[in-house]
């Protein structure tokens, strides 16, 4: 059969720190005034995106995997990871500060959860002024230095604040303890996990009055107290596939596309697409699909030629 670009239904999530970006930037249908996340694609139990296009729509995605496990995730990836999809992928809209959080690695998520760790990158799309990320200690630290600071309610003096702007790429390895700060639109490429460790909050509270769980135990032996350098530095060359991330979970390129390119690839792995700025189209088997701000699709592992042409540009996340 012909396989085709899949899109799916975003899972709309309200947190805290929402806001309304996700439609207003995004093209969302959110309801709410305190959505934080939308994500595009994933099999995260109880949360596994329903198709919305096409002759699979209304199928979920571990359905369609289930039935053409190779045609879908690739020889390599399927040979790898059997029937799971090993991505997620989001848009997070921070209206206010997210909470400081650190991932546990594989090793420390399959023998507490049974989950895969939480490696994972963000591409800033948007950036009020003086946005600010947290990611790392501002130097080297330790539990003892890390438990001081969480009594005296200083964490954040111990932490390496950054200013960001639109484009900015930061790569966090399992252990990094790191914030996504208020005024920012991020594009999340992670392992599909949703395995996340709170140590701090900010002391706010629910509508209800509320403070959130902190899990400061568990992350005493996750967290990296070295140094890290997770900016990422890459190049922006019209449609060419820039190299921005590349790591045994995924390799995301950056395609600045300003007229039309022909992709061809192997069977090894799916693609996904993400358009974080513009509009473009997809043309295969003779079918063209529009695309714009916001969206994101699956490119199955057998469609192995096809064209893009438009005016955008388009994180392209895989397995290599």
């Amino acid at each position: 059969m012909n396989f085709y670009p899949l899109q799916f239904e975003p899972i709309l999530k309200e947190r805290i720190w929402g806001g309304t970006k996700l439609k207003t930037l995004l093209n969302k249908e959110i309801t709410s005034e305190i959505t934080g996340e939308s994500w595009e694609i994933s099999t995260v139990e109880n949360d596994i995106s329903i198709v919305a296009n096409g002759i699979f729509k209304g199928k979920n995605l571990n359905e369609i995997i289930n039935t053409f496990p190779e045609a879908i995730l690739g020889t390599k990836v399927y040979a790898q990871f059997g029937n799971q999809f090993p991505l997620l992928f989001k848009y997070l809209d921070a209206r206010e500060d997210l909470s400081i959080q650190v991932h546990p690695n594989d090793d420390l998520a399959k023998k507490r959860h049974n989950s895969f760790g939480k490696t994972e990158m963000w591409y800033v799309m948007q950036a009020d002024t003086d946005s600010r990320l947290i990611v790392g200690f501002n130097k080297e630290s330790s539990k003892k230095a890390y438990l001081s600071s969480l009594k005296n309610n200083t964490v954040v003096s111990i932490l390496d604040s950054k200013k960001v702007q639109k484009g900015d790429v930061f790569f966090l390895e399992t252990g990094t303890v790191h914030a996504i700060g208020a005024g920012t639109v991020i594009a999340e490429i992670q392992q599909t996990s949703d395995i996340t460790y709170r140590i701090y909050d900010f002391n706010r509270k629910d509508a209800q009055g509320n403070e959130r769980e902190l899990h400061v135990e568990l992350a005493l032996d996750a967290l990296n107290y070295n140094l890290v350098d997770a900016k990422k530095n890459y190049t922006k060359s019209e449609n060419e596939h820039n190299k921005v991330v590349d790591c045994s979970y995924f390799t995301t390129n950056l395609i600045p596309l300003n007229g039309r390119i022909t992709i061809s690839k192997n069977e090894n792995s799916f693609k996904v697409f993400m358009c974080v700025e513009g509009t473009f189209q997809l043309e295969t088997n003779d079918e063209i699909y529009s695309y714009k701000t916001g969206d994101t699709l699956l490119i199955p592992a057998n469609m192995t030629d096809f064209e893009i042409f438009g005016f955008a540009t388009i994180l392209e996340i895989y397995i290599s």
